[in-house]
């Protein structure tokens, strides 16, 4: 007897339905095909313990299973239960009447019980999309699936409600999840606050710029001087993600099997690999691709501390994304791709020794070693890089004060009125939201000058010599820097201090 049941294979972050057909014939073997992997071929094993403990059997017939589209490869164990529910109903052992409007996904343990899947979100989204009526899968995903609306999502915890929903009519609870409500309640503030940092605070003011205008930033400073610590406060003051950007996030962070009982990211990710990463790691990819931590930051903060650390050939993969804002990952049989629209902060020491421009500390560098630690970051990856900004260590005195600083609540308020702004100015626009994502052309429109404001740019690129990359970084952050202040034009005063935050592109440092 031939029968089908449906489960779902995750490419990207995107989902597609595989028909799984089970036909139970006269004769004796077991017969899995259609690309699947190594974990699916041992699923067998795992089913056969799951029904005889659960009171039912694998027949000792011909079993042919066949997994479309056959020319897809599968992977993972998620489809146990929808393999076993596939071989009771073609062996008669149950009955199911409505099995074709029903969407099964589960990874079986022995005794029957159900453990988590990987990519719930985006399959219960395709399964809206070609009109089925339910998802059943296990319980730890039920509200990550539930996120979508018009589609039934059953949360179950053995392959026996299973068995006795479809057999017995036994009714399962379902799972119903008010995404908005949800969304919000989890929206609550970030564990780190901007007012625990002591002194630092044109480091904050520089923060600040990068979050309303969403530019990279670099912090330059000698060890313990507070650049992870700031780092780390900076999603507190970014804008709150919208539901659209939670969604989103939501997804990626689903198909890496990322996501908790809460169900939907309210906030944005801040990730930190180690310098050790390799490149796969960082842009995503493998043998069955997966997201990269650059995708894993989508929508949030990928934050690289102790920057020319990381290997050379791992930093050059970073450009494609800063500028496309997707990751594109081919393969001999296809092609997928992953968002990666995120805010690159990096840190990095002044020098091998740490200590560079330190009056207090003896330089320990020669001028070689400062140009081989220097030159592990290319041109091309600090064109990307809208603001450096020098970090000193905070004196004692700073440090003793009792008085707090500012809040991060109060500086997220000016940040995102400063996106508002933006968001305005750009309504227009499919690809650009926010001014560090300005062309060329956008750059001359909204970023007019007067002739005064030219002559202090052209004096100050002449005497700090200012390299060609830094005109562009400089207009974007004072066209930032003008919208925090609530103001149209660009004046001498937002020139003035946008000059500041380009320490790599003086002379004496990278050259």
């Amino acid at each position: 007897m031939l029968k089908k049941v449906f489960g779902s294979a995750v490419f990207g972050v995107e989902a597609t339905t595989i028909t799984v057909e089970v036909n139970v014939d006269s004769g004796i073997g077991y017969h899995l095909v259609g690309l699947p992997d190594n974990a699916i071929k041992e699923s067998n094993y795992r089913i056969a313990a799951a029904l005889q403990n659960n009171g039912y059997k694998i027949p000792g017939k011909k079993i042919t299973i066949n997994m479309a589209p056959a020319d897809l490869r599968k992977e993972g164990s998620a489809y146990d239960l929808t393999l076993a529910i596939g071989i009771l109903t073609a062996s008669k052992q149950i009955q199911a009447e409505n099995l074709e409007r029903y969407l099964i996904m589960g990874e079986l343990s022995l005794d029957g019980s159900l453990q988590p899947i990987k990519g719930a979100l985006p399959i219960a989204v395709k399964a809206r999309e070609e009109g089925f009526k339910g998802f059943i899968l296990p319980s730890q995903n039920a509200k990550e699936a539930a996120i979508v609306d018009g589609l039934e999502v059953y949360g179950v915890n053995t392959i026996k409600q299973v068995i006795n929903f479809f057999d017995k009519g036994e009714l399962l609870e379902q799972t119903i999840i008010n995404t908005r409500k949800e969304f919000y309640k989890n929206l609550e503030f970030p564990e780190f606050d901007f007012s625990d940092v002591k002194g630092q605070e044109g480091i904050k003011r520089c923060m600040e710029i990068a979050a309303a205008g969403g530019h990279n930033i670099i912090l330059i400073g000698p060890p313990g001087a507070g650049k992870t610590m700031l780092a780390k406060r900076l999603p507190s003051i970014l804008p709150p993600m919208t539901l659209y950007e939670a969604l989103e996030t939501t997804k990626i962070h689903s198909v890496v099997g990322r996501i908790k009982d809460s169900g939907l990211m309210a906030q944005r990710p801040f990730r930190s690999p180690h310098h050790t990463i390799s490149d796969v790691a960082l842009v995503g990819g493998g043998a069955f691709p997966q997201p990269g931590e650059i995708s894993l930051s989508h929508n949030g903060v990928l934050f690289l501390d102790e920057l020319p650390e990381f290997k050379r050939g791992v930093l050059e993969v970073l450009r494609q994304p800063l500028e496309d804002r997707e990751v594109t990952i081919s393969r001999a049989k296809f092609t997928v791709t992953y968002p990666s629209s995120f805010m690159l902060v990096a840190s990095m020491n002044p020098s091998p020794g740490g200590y560079f421009n330190d009056p207090d500390a003896p330089v320990t560098s020669s001028p070689a070693e400062m140009q081989r630690y220097l030159s592990k970051i290319s041109g091309p990856l600090l064109d990307r890089i809208d603001i450096h900004i020098e970090v000193t260590p905070v004196p004692f005195e700073k440090l003793s004060e009792d008085r707090k600083g500012e809040t991060s609540v109060d500086i997220r308020k000016r940040v995102t009125k400063a996106r508002a702004i933006q968001t305005d100015r750009f309504k227009e626009s499919d690809l650009v939201h926010y001014n560090a994502q300005m062309n060329t052309k956008q750059i001359r429109k909204y970023c007019l000058l007067d002739e005064a404001s030219k002559e202090l740019l052209k004096t100050a690129m002449e005497r700090l010599n200012l390299s060609a990359r830094a005109y562009d970084r400089i207009l974007k952050v004072s066209r930032t820097i003008a919208d925090l202040e609530g103001t149209e034009a660009v004046n001498g005063s937002h020139i003035s201090e946008a000059i500041q935050y380009r320490s790599l592109d003086r002379e004496g440092w990278l050259g």
